[in-house]
C-alpha cells in the first residue's frame, strides 16, 4: 500500500491536544503492577455511544422472565449463539465466535455502579472519569493513570482518538492526544509549522509552543511510518466505524507507537424500533473487531493488543410501548485480545430482583479499568480505582 492510499482511507480533520458465575474472577493481589510499565502494549477502546442494550447482547436464553419482559424484542432461542451455561450472544455478533472459540474473548457481566444516573451526559462522564455517582472529576481515568508515568517520548502520542468522539478517558494534564480524522491534512498542516523555542518566558505562551511542537512531532512520526505501510490482509466493513478500526489497524501495522486508540460506534439510544437498529450496530461492532483481529494477527501484533468496550449505561429490563428500551443501568462488556483468557466473568443480574425496573449491577465498572491499568499496562491505579480488584482475565 502506498502512502497516498493509506492517507486517503482515513477520515477528516486532526489536531493534537496537550490538556491539563465465573472461573477465578479476581486476579491475585500480588499480581498487580509487577515490573516496568508495558508501553509496548496497545489498548483499543470502543465507546458504544448512547447506552447499549446489554440484555439483548449477552442473553439469558433459558430465563423465562427474559421472554416475559420482552414479548417482542426477545431474541429467539434458536437464533441466539450459545456461549456457556444459560448465556448466548445476539446473532449479529457471530463474527466474534472465532475469538470466543479460541478463548480470546472475555465477557464481564453486570457492570455498573452504585446510585446509577440515567442521563447520557452525566453517566458517560462517570464512566470516563471513573468517579462515584456523586463525585465530579475533571480528568479521565487513563489521563490520571498516565500522569505519574507518561508513555515514552518516542511514542507519537499518549493516545489517538479516531473519528468524531471526544478524549473522554484520555483527558488530563500532560496528555499528548492526537484527534485524528484526516492524516493527510494533519501532516500537511504540521509540515508548514517550523520548530519553535521550547520556552517563551510566559506560562500561557509556553503551553501554546508545546502544543504546536507536539503537533509537528506527532505528524512527522505518523507520516513517516505511513510511507511504508504494508497491506492489512483483512476486509473491514465499509462503514464509518469500520473505517475507524481500519485506520487503527493501519497505524499499528505501520509501526506508529501509541498506548491507546479510542474509537466510537453509535447511537445505541434505542427508545423505539430497537430490533433492526440494534442488530445493525452489533453487526458493525462484531465485523469491525473480527477484521481488526485478523489484520493484527497477520502482522504479529494481536498479542500486544487489547480491545475493550464501554458505554454510559445499559437499557431497562422491560421493552417499552414503542418497540424499544429506555435508559437503564448495568450491562456486559467485552475484552478481546491475544492475551485474553476467554470466558464469562462475574454474575448475570437477577431478573427477578429488579430495582425500579432496572438491573442491579453485580460488578463495579472500575474493576474493568483496574484490569487494564494493572494487568495490561502494569501501572499503578489512581486512588479512586485502587480499591477495585482487577479481573483475572489476562495472560502475562
Amino acid at each position: 500500500m502506498d502512502r497516498r492510499s493509506f492517507l486517503r482511507i482515513l477520515g477528516s480533520a486532526a489536531c493534537v491536544r496537550v490538556l491539563s458465575p465465573t472461573l477465578c474472577l479476581w486476579a491475585d493481589e500480588g499480581d498487580a503492577v509487577r515490573g516496568a510499565a508495558r508501553w509496548d502494549r496497545v489498548l483499543v477502546l470502543i465507546e458504544l455511544q448512547g447506552g447499549n442494550d446489554g440484555l439483548n447482547t449477552v442473553i439469558p436464553i433459558r430465563n423465562e422472565t427474559y421472554f416475559a419482559l420482552r414479548p417482542r424484542l426477545a431474541i429467539a432461542k434458536e437464533d441466539a449463539l450459545p456461549l456457556e451455561g444459560d448465556l448466548a450472544l445476539h446473532p449479529a455478533l457471530k463474527p466474534l465466535e472465532a475469538a470466543w472459540n479460541d478463548k480470546e474473548c472475555a465477557i464481564a457481566l453486570g457492570l455498573g455502579y452504585e446510585a446509577p444516573n440515567r442521563s447520557h451526559f452525566r453517566s458517560i462522564e462517570i464512566w470516563e472519569t471513573a468517579s462515584a455517582s456523586d463525585e465530579y472529576l475533571d480528568s479521565g481515568w487513563i489521563g490520571r493513570a498516565f500522569a505519574p508515568a507518561q508513555p515514552p517520548r518516542e511514542h507519537a502520542a499518549s493516545g489517538i482518538v479516531i473519528g468524531r468522539g471526544t478524549e473522554g478517558p484520555l483527558a488530563g494534564p500532560g496528555m499528548r492526544n492526537v484527534m485524528l480524522n484526516d492524516p493527510e491534512v494533519f501532516a500537511r498542516q504540521a509540515r508548514r509549522q517550523k520548530p519553535l523555542p521550547e520556552h517563551g518566558g510566559y506560562e500561557a505562551l509556553d503551553h501554546l509552543l508545546e502544543v504546536r511542537n507536539e503537533l509537528r512531532r506527532a505528524a512527522e512520526v505518523i507520516a513517516e511510518k505511513a510511507r511504508t505501510a504494508p497491506p492489512l490482509g483483512a476486509a473491514f466493513p465499509r462503514t464509518p466505524f469500520g473505517r475507524q478500526l481500519e485506520t487503527a489497524a493501519e497505524l499499528l501495522v505501520c509501526g506508529v507507537p501509541v498506548a491507546v486508540i479510542k474509537v466510537a460506534l453509535g447511537s445505541f439510544d434505542t427508545h423505539s424500533n430497537q430490533a433492526g437498529t440494534h442488530q445493525r450496530l452489533l453487526g458493525e461492532l462484531a465485523q469491525g473487531i473480527a477484521a481488526l483481529r485478523a489484520a493484527l494477527a497477520g502482522a504479529k501484533l494481536w498479542e500486544r493488543t487489547l480491545v475493550v468496550t464501554y458505554s454510559e449505561f445499559g437499557r431497562r429490563a422491560a421493552e417499552n410501548g414503542s418497540g424499544g428500551t429506555d435508559h437503564g443501568t448495568a450491562a456486559p462488556h467485552f475484552l478481546i485480545g491475544g492475551k485474553v483468557k476467554g470466558g464469562i466473568y462475574g454474575a448475570y443480574p437477577d431478573l427477578e430482583r429488579l430495582e425500579g425496573g432496572d438491573l442491579r449491577h453485580t460488578l463495579d465498572f472500575r474493576s474493568l479499568y483496574a484490569t487494564v491499568l494493572q494487568e495490561w499496562w502494569h501501572l499503578a491505579a489512581p486512588a479512586e480505582l485502587a480499591a477495585h480488584r482487577p479481573l483475572a482475565c489476562l495472560r502475562r
